[in-house]
């Protein structure tokens, strides 16, 4: 099951290459217009530059693994999830503490999230220009404005405010919306309320359009409701939340059970997954060590880049199936650590070669459940959060209100979603302080503390900065206030 439609990544590299985060490959001359009319006619070749589309979503800085940071790790390292060891190799140092400036901050990101929209807006050109009407038009053209909203949507949390996050955050910087396939686009930043309003024009067209199944590593209906659902909750207000609950409600693919929850892990089973790209072993294959974002050997002779913080790890309880799921005891050089088990490997294995699984059913029915508070609907708010919690423990208290139930809502996202892109953006659309305890990287909580235990709500840092190239070859991309 796992192998159904399998990328063929020899078809993507040339869409992939033109915008590639290596610095020396930046400066290439502009692609052949006349190779590239070509290269879209059938509906094969549509297939093709949509799957290389998302292709684009597994280089390393954007899913992947990049050591300066990306989706993958970096909402973990920014927040108070993981702290970074002592044994390992420091990677991810400036994020961690919070020094990251225009020379010191991630390096690749920008560049392949717009990889992404620009594969996404060739396939969008080509279908008009030459005119392509075969049956998979609409399912593709769908597919093409969901990335591209899907890729933008990433660039505007990272480097813009979120609505919720404050008063005045619809009118600061967004980011650009990018809609031609022009690979040397030089776009000024929209407003954070007019990139949304790009994001949701797209995200809405593509929902009306797109097929129900367009099996494993595209995505569906589903997974674009799940897409809206987000973007309707990071926008807040009485109007948006009931939006999050109405698409969030369109997702009907059941949560993990607790049965199978470890076993998504190792890529044994794939309940509530709705959107994965497979990453095997061997020749032809993706074959990316993505868990070596954590830490790199076995069990018993690891080196962590990163471990689960002391106090975090205790909000695991014992009952809690994501306990064993998401985390494991490791020692290395001598020393023992609450190591990260997300990504650590298939059964037996220990290289980090494991699926990117990258939007879960999990987080359509924490979305309601959040957006139902919000909404002054208390009680259809517990009833949605105990349908996850009926699946991760044996028992639980429960019954909260108030504060007290929005405080559970917000712990268990924290949990279900543990190294796994999404603490960071949460803190900060909450506008909440980010504290870390003053407990260090070992598994009892001593050793070494982190360097900054802090970053304060109304803090520029919240938004980081663009990458001093960035700015270099776009005169029109202006810095964020701070840097």
């Amino acid at each position: 099951m796992m192998k159904k439609n399998k990328i063929n990544l020899w078809l993507f590299f040339l869409p992939i290459i033109l915008l590639s985060s290596c610095d020396n490959e930046l400066d290439q001359s502009p692609f052949d217009s006349l190779q590239t009319d070509k290269a879209f006619i059938t509906a094969s070749d549509f297939e093709n530059g949509i799957r290389g589309a998302y292709f684009a979503l597994t280089l390393g800085g954007y899913y992947g693994s990049a050591d300066q940071g990306s989706m993958l790790s970096m909402p973990d390292v920014l927040s108070d999830n993981v702290i970074m060891t002592q044994r390992g190799r420091f990677t991810k140092r400036n994020l961690h503490e919070f020094t990251y400036t225009q020379a010191s901050t991630i390096t690749s990101f920008y560049n392949d999230a717009y990889n992404v929209i620009y594969s996404a807006n060739q396939v969008l050109y080509y279908l008009d220009m030459n005119d392509f009407q075969g049956p998979s038009r609409e399912n593709i053209k769908a597919e093409a404005l969901a990335l591209r909203a899907f890729a933008h949507f990433d660039l505007v949390r990272v480097y813009g405010k979120i609505p919720t996050q404050s008063s005045d955050a619809n009118a600061s910087l967004g980011v650009g919306y990018v809609t031609e396939p022009d690979p040397w686009v030089t776009p000024s930043r929209l407003t954070v309320a007019e990139t949304y309003d790009a994001i949701l024009e797209d995200l809405l067209e593509a929902y009306d359009k797109i097929d129900s199944d367009n099996g494993i590593g595209r995505f569906n209906k589903e997974t674009v409701a799940l897409l809206l659902s987000r973007v309707y909750l990071y926008m807040g207000g009485e109007e948006n939340y009931q939006k999050c609950v109405d698409y969030a409600n369109e997702v009907t693919t059941p949560i993990a059970s607790r049965e199978d929850v470890k076993e998504i892990w190792t890529d044994e089973k794939d309940s509530g997954l709705l959107f994965y790209i497979t990453n095997l072993a061997g020749a032809g294959e993706l074959n990316n060590q993505i868990g070596i974002t954590w830490g790199q050997g076995p069990v018993d002779g690891i080196v962590p880049e990163y471990a689960v913080t002391f106090e975090f790890m205790n909000k695991f309880s014992e009952d809690d199936i994501r306990r064993e799921s998401y985390t494991h005891t490791v020692s290395g050089s001598g020393q023992t650590y609450n190591g990260i088990k997300k990504l650590f490997g298939k059964p037996g294995q220990f290289n980090g070669i494991v699926n990117y699984k990258i939007l879960r059913a999990e987080e359509a029915l924490l979305n309601k459940t959040e957006a139902l508070f919000f909404l002054g609907r208390e009680a259809e708010a517990l009833n949605a959060l105990n349908q996850l919690r009926d699946e991760r423990y044996t028992s639980y208290s429960g019954g909260e209100s108030g504060n007290g139930l929005l405080e559970a809502i917000k712990l268990e996202r924290r949990l279900e979603f543990a190294f796994e892109y999404q603490r960071f953006f949460d803190l900060k659309r909450w506008g909440d302080d980010m504290i870390r305890q003053a407990t260090g990287d070992l598994v009892d909580g001593s050793g070494t503390p982190s360097a900054a235990l802090s970053l304060e709500a109304g803090d520029h840092k919240w938004q980081l900065p663009f990458f001093q190239q960035m700015l270099a070859r776009n005169p029109n991309l202006v810095q964020n206030p701070g840097y």
